[in-house]
């Protein structure tokens, strides 16, 4: 099988709000914008793995996310070395995403883990691993 995952799809109640977080990490992840502009609630980004990332702003949406709540703690994507981490770390705070467990950079996973911890304004989490 090929890659396993097919899609994640993110509810958000304010898409303005973190549109531009996401439309920074992602295409530097990788990850291609394929935006309908016939689906204005909706934001989508494929990878060349064949998985892509939905993000909607959906009328069915309760409350704001909370990510340590049940449900979805964080999503962990992948860059392919250290510097790249370094330099998105330098450049995440200019583009909305706080870092999380900045004291243990780039060990917050352990030793053995080499990963960036970022959360956005709406508490959306991401762990980008060096792998």
């Amino acid at each position: 099988m090929r890659n396993p995952v097919h899609h994640i799809e993110l509810w958000t109640h304010d898409l303005d709000q973190v549109e531009a977080s996401f439309g920074w990490l992602l295409p530097r992840l990788g990850w291609a914008a394929d935006h309908d502009p016939a689906w204005p609630q909706g934001r989508v980004w494929r990878h060349a793995s064949g998985a892509y990332v939905t993000l909607e702003e959906s009328p069915a949406v309760t409350g704001p996310h909370d990510r340590m709540r049940a449900g979805l703690n964080h999503l962990a994507l992948c860059v392919e070395d250290r510097p790249t981490l370094d330099a998105l770390r330098a450049e995440a705070a200019g583009h909305a995403w706080s870092e999380l467990f900045a004291d243990a950079y780039p060990h917050a996973g352990g030793p053995g883990h080499t990963a960036l911890f970022v959360e956005n304004v709406q508490g959306f989490e991401l762990e980008i691993v060096v792998a």
